[in-house]
């Protein structure tokens, strides 16, 4: 299934607030929600964003190598969830003389993706396992929000 991210927000929870991204498909009411770590989030939203903070981050810096190295992601997919509910993400690249599957974190892959509109595959049954309403992450703060609440950048 085709997805984009729709928004990167921020769950309060009893341990605290949490980042989830969000993914949207096309003629799906619900979303999936992937709950990640702030950096990550930070990360995902610069690269929608393409915020420029002067110096590479880490995924802008693997994106520059791969780059030089005559690589580009082709798409990146979200193939499934393990036995703990952690979701399992593929890196497909394209080198210089041969394709290649990287496996990666859901959310390393969606900070590169954001960077290059790189296609957002979900393996229809993950979809399924996953799907939420889309109603109960409307009204969470964007994380671009709460850098600002926190006096810092998003």
């Amino acid at each position: 299934m085709n997805a984009s991210i729709d928004a990167v927000r921020v769950a309060g929870t009893p341990e605290g607030p949490v980042p989830v991204v969000v993914l949207s498909f096309d003629d799906e009411p619900d979303v999936l929600p992937i709950f990640i770590g702030f950096d990550e989030a930070n990360s995902i939203a610069h690269g929608m964003d393409a915020y420029d903070i002067g110096r590479p981050l880490t995924h802008d810096l693997l994106l520059d190598v791969m780059e030089e190295l005559g690589g580009r992601i082709e798409r990146i997919e979200i193939s499934e969830i393990s036995e703990e509910g952690t979701y399992i993400a593929d890196l497909h690249l394209q080198g210089p003389r041969q394709s290649m599957v990287v496996d990666a974190r859901p959310s390393d892959s969606l900070a590169l993706a954001a960077r290059t509109n790189a296609p957002i595959e979900v393996d229809e049954e993950v979809f399924e396992q996953g799907r939420q309403e889309r109603a109960q992450f409307d009204e969470l703060a964007d994380i671009r929000e709460m850098g600002e609440l926190m006096g810092g950048e998003p």
